[in-house]
């Protein structure tokens, strides 16, 4: 999709992110396998076509990213907010931590309410 990373700035300019950015995804949801076996066959998930803010711990100090998947099940982390205040960070990892998902944490209503602030929503 994109070479570099987009900042929040980026974000607020681009109308088409706004309007898709799934606030309740969590990254275990995103990353389940498209398709299960049941006693009746194989049953689809439903096609996520959306952006996701998540919060990722590889590093040592936790980061704010987006992912950009589409219908295709392509997913690709898109933008870094390095704006966010690490303290968000920290409560939301911590609120969440049984909800980590290969060091994927998903954001809580507080990081919800300062993104939408900040990007005019």
């Amino acid at each position: 999709m994109f070479t570099d990373l987009l900042t929040l700035s980026d974000i607020k300019k681009e109308p088409y992110i706004l309007e898709n950015i799934k606030w309740d995804l969590e990254p275990k949801t995103l990353m389940e396998p498209r398709c299960e076996i049941t006693e009746t066959g194989l049953k689809y998930r439903g096609q996520i076509r959306a952006f996701m803010f998540y919060i990722d711990t590889m590093d040592k100090e936790p980061g704010l990213f987006l992912l950009g998947h589409t219908a295709a099940d392509y997913a690709e982390t898109i933008a870094h907010i390095v704006e966010i205040p690490k303290s968000l960070l920290l409560e939301a990892v911590e609120e969440n931590k049984k909800k980590s998902y290969f060091n994927m944490y998903p954001i809580n209503k507080k990081i919800e309410e300062w993104l939408k602030k900040e990007l005019g929503l």
